[in-house]
């Protein structure tokens, strides 16, 4: 659980910094400069990222417990919103080391694949 736990949470910071700059940097560059360079980088780089996000969450929600709705639906769609991502991962983290102490001792190795 440790190590799903922490990808999850690096990848939700990079989705979450990506889609930022998707929704208030390159998407006003387009639309009012007319200028769509930064939306072709930045956009599949997002896409990318939120592919990656979408199985973490899926597979720490699976490793948790959680039930399929609301729990891991919402933290699915944590990388849709712009924002949100930090949020759902600060929610994440708090609720695994409520749930799973033993989350919180890096030394501590449940059997996982990894």
């Amino acid at each position: 659980m440790n190590a799903a736990l922490k990808r999850f949470r690096i990848v939700a910071w990079i989705v979450g910094t990506f889609l930022i700059l998707l929704m208030f940097v390159a998407m006003p560059l387009k639309y009012l400069a007319h200028d769509d360079t930064m939306v072709s980088v930045i956009s599949p780089i997002h896409g990318l990222c939120y592919m990656v996000y979408l199985v973490l969450a899926f597979h720490l929600a699976q490793q948790a417990g959680w039930k399929f709705w609301p729990q891991t639906v919402g933290l699915m769609l944590g990388g849709t919103v712009p924002i949100a991502s930090f949020f759902v991962e600060r929610w994440a983290h708090r609720r695994i080391l409520e749930e799973h102490p033993q989350a919180a001792d890096p030394k501590v190795r449940t059997e996982e694949a990894v």
